[in-house]
């Protein structure tokens, strides 16, 4: 519950600062936690490989602001797509399903503003999932009852849209499902 009667207190994080975890050819740099400004706010930076997609995915608590520092990044929510390069900025609101991708030939990152704060925890949860959990031969992750349970936990559904096997040919990426 957010308690929007006291300020935050000041938060400095200089240039390359913030705690960081890795999840496969996506990371997440925090900058800002919601545990600083009662709830009300996160602010993530995620580093994206060549050649990655994030699984396409719905929020149903928090909406996602998206400026791209990097590269290019491409943006699929819903129906609209669009790949921006540094300066580039987008909302992706809750109950939409969407992906972002490297759309580029080099690294690209991004600057995640997430409204309301709290989200943020479930990248760190991925990650030491990602690095603990060992599925079957010929199973990844995704498919393992960890991860339902991480994403239910946080309000989370994932899909397979009809667009998402032409997303990843266009752009060359490695497909989520099966990489």
């Amino acid at each position: 519950m957010m308690d929007v009667g006291r300020a935050p207190a000041v938060k400095v994080v200089p240039p390359g600062g913030g705690d960081s975890v890795s999840i496969p050819g996506f990371g997440a740099v925090f900058k800002l936690h919601s545990r600083d400004n009662h709830g009300v706010v996160a602010v993530v930076e995620h580093p994206f490989a060549v050649g990655t997609i994030t699984m396409p995915h719905r929020h149903t608590r928090e909406d996602e602001h998206s400026l791209v520092l990097e590269g290019e990044i491409g943006f699929r929510s819903d129906d609209a797509e669009v790949v921006l390069g540094p300066g580039g900025y987008i909302t992706k609101p809750r109950d939409q399903l969407h992906a972002m991708w490297n759309a580029g030939t080099t690294p690209g990152r991004i600057v995640e503003v997430i409204t309301p704060g709290g989200f943020e925890d479930y990248f760190r949860e991925l990650a030491e999932l990602f690095a603990s959990v060992r599925p079957p031969t010929g199973v990844s992750v995704r498919e393992t009852p960890e991860f339902a349970e991480l994403a239910e936990r946080y309000g989370l559904t994932y899909g397979t849209p009809d667009w998402l096997d032409d997303v990843v040919a266009r752009y060359g990426l490695t497909h989520p499902v099966t990489g």
